[in-house]
C-alpha cells in the first residue's frame, strides 16, 4: 500500500487527516477476475459493497444498522476486514451506519471528504476512526485493485477541516473502472455538481443516481453524458421525501432499478459484460 507523504491537520481537537493530491492502494493480486458490487437495501440511505481479488471496499453505510446483516451475507464469518471504507459525504443516512461496522470490522483505511459537521453521529464517527489511517479525497485519488481502478473525480480540491453549506454537494464522487466495464458512484450531487461534471469523461454502463433520485439531481445533460444502460436508485420504500421523484424517472430511457422497490441488486461483471442479480 502506498500513499504520498501525509500533511496532518488537527479536526475538533483529535482527528488527523492526510491532504494528498493522489493516492494508491496496490493489493496482492488472488485468483478472481469477477468483480461484483451489492447496491444493498438499507432504507433511506445508500450502502454498496465491492469486491475484486478478495479485497473489500464499503461505501457509505446507510441510516441504520441493517448495514451489518447485508454485509454478514457477503464476507465469511473468519474474515472480518473491509480493506477500504469510503464514507462520500457525513449525513446521517450515510454516515449511522458506517459507526458499528467499524466497531465490528478490522478497518484498512477510511477515504473522507474531511468535511466537519456538528452533529452526534458525525462525533461519534470521528471516535471510533481515530485509530484508522484515513484519507483525504479529491480530483486524481485512485485504489486500484490490480486490475480495477476507483478513479475519484470529485471534489476537485480538498475540503479537509471544512463546514460547507450544503454537504450533499461535497460528495465524492468516482468511477469504478474494470477493463471496458465501468460504475459512476455519485453520493448525493445535485445540479451545480453535476454540471461542473460535464467537462469530465463520464461515460458509465451503471450509475448510482445522485441523492436517491432526488428533483434536485439527475438533469437530463448529466444522463447524456454518462450515457449508461442501467442506472440504480437506492430509496427506501414509502420514504418521507417521495424518492425516486416521478420527473427524474421520466428524464431516464434506460433501465432503472429502485432498491426500496426490489431489494438487493448484484452485479457481476468479467470487464467486458456484466449481469444483474
Amino acid at each position: 500500500m502506498f500513499i504520498q507523504e501525509k500533511t496532518k491537520i488537527k479536526v475538533l481537537g483529535f482527528l488527523f487527516l492526510a491532504t494528498i493530491i493522489v493516492w494508491v492502494f496496490v493489493f496482492a493480486e488472488v485468483d478472481d477476475d469477477i468483480l461484483e458490487i451489492d447496491f444493498f437495501d438499507v432504507g433511506q440511505g445508500d450502502g454498496i459493497f465491492i469486491e475484486f481479488n478478495g479485497k473489500y471496499m464499503l461505501i457509505d453505510g446507510g441510516p441504520s444498522n441493517a448495514i451489518l446483516d447485508k454485509l454478514g451475507t457477503e464476507t465469511p464469518f473468519y474474515k472480518r476486514k473491509l480493506d477500504v471504507v469510503l464514507l462520500t459525504h457525513p449525513e446521517y443516512d450515510h454516515i449511522t451506519g458506517l459507526i458499528e461496522v467499524i466497531k465490528r470490522y478490522d478497518i484498512g483505511a477510511i477515504i473522507t471528504t474531511g468535511v466537519v459537521r456538528d452533529t452526534n453521529q458525525y462525533e461519534e464517527f470521528l471516535n471510533v476512526i481515530k485509530d484508522i489511517p484515513l484519507y483525504i479525497a479529491q480530483y486524481g485519488g485512485e485504489i486500484d485493485f490490480n486490475g480495477v481502478e476507483f478513479n475519484i473525480l470529485y471534489p476537485f480540491e480538498s475540503l479537509a477541516g471544512q463546514k460547507v453549506s450544503n454537504t450533499n454537494n461535497s460528495s465524492i464522487v468516482g468511477r469504478l473502472v474494470y477493463n471496458n466495464f465501468k460504475v459512476l458512484f455519485t453520493g448525493d450531487i445535485e445540479k451545480s455538481v453535476e454540471r461542473k461534471l460535464l467537462d469530465l469523461d463520464l461515460q458509465t454502463d451503471v450509475l448510482k443516481v445522485a441523492h436517491h433520485g432526488s428533483k434536485t439531481s439527475s438533469t437530463e445533460e448529466f444522463l447524456k453524458a454518462v450515457d449508461s444502460v442501467l442506472n440504480v436508485i437506492s430509496a427506501g420504500k414509502d420514504n418521507k421525501y417521495g424518492h425516486p421523484h416521478q420527473e427524474v424517472l421520466e428524464r431516464m430511457t434506460v433501465d432503472v432499478f429502485v432498491t426500496g422497490k426490489s431489494g438487493d441488486l448484484e452485479i457481476l461483471s468479467d470487464g467486458m459484460f456484466f449481469k444483474r442479480n
